[in-house]
């Protein structure tokens, strides 16, 4: 079982950055492709950036590419979204999920295990 904690959302104005967050606990989270997903008011939930196990692998979601970066450090048992050049409509709940295979993954399926998100708003 991997349990996972974010960190690192707040209240930002437009153009500034954040770095979000995610320590993960149990045996298998440096096994997982880890991703972000992230959900509006009223919307699903949807994806954002995802790296595979090693850190080597990643993709991004259209609306952030050139934005953000994901990344992980297993030693920490951590991966960590950074964003860059907030727009108001990135605002959101943010989550960070464990994969069922190596592999990253844009589809919501493919997560096993899911934190309690933390909440990201960007002022105009």
């Amino acid at each position: 079982q991997v349990q996972l904690v974010e960190s690192g959302g707040g209240l930002v104005q437009a153009g500034d950055s954040l770095r979000l967050s995610c320590a993960a606990s149990g045996r298998t989270f440096s096994n997982r492709g880890m991703g972000w997903f992230r959900q509006f008011p009223g919307k699903e939930r949807e994806f954002v950036a995802a790296v595979n196990w090693g850190g080597g692998a990643s993709q991004y979601a259209d609306a952030v590419k050139g934005r953000f970066t994901v990344s992980r450090d297993n030693t920490k048992k951590t991966v960590y979204l950074e964003m860059n050049s907030l727009k108001p409509e990135d605002s959101g709940v943010y989550f960070c999920a464990a994969g069922s295979s190596h592999y990253s993954s844009s589809n919501y399926g493919d997560y096993d295990y899911w934190g309690q998100g933390t909440q990201v708003t960007v002022s105009s």
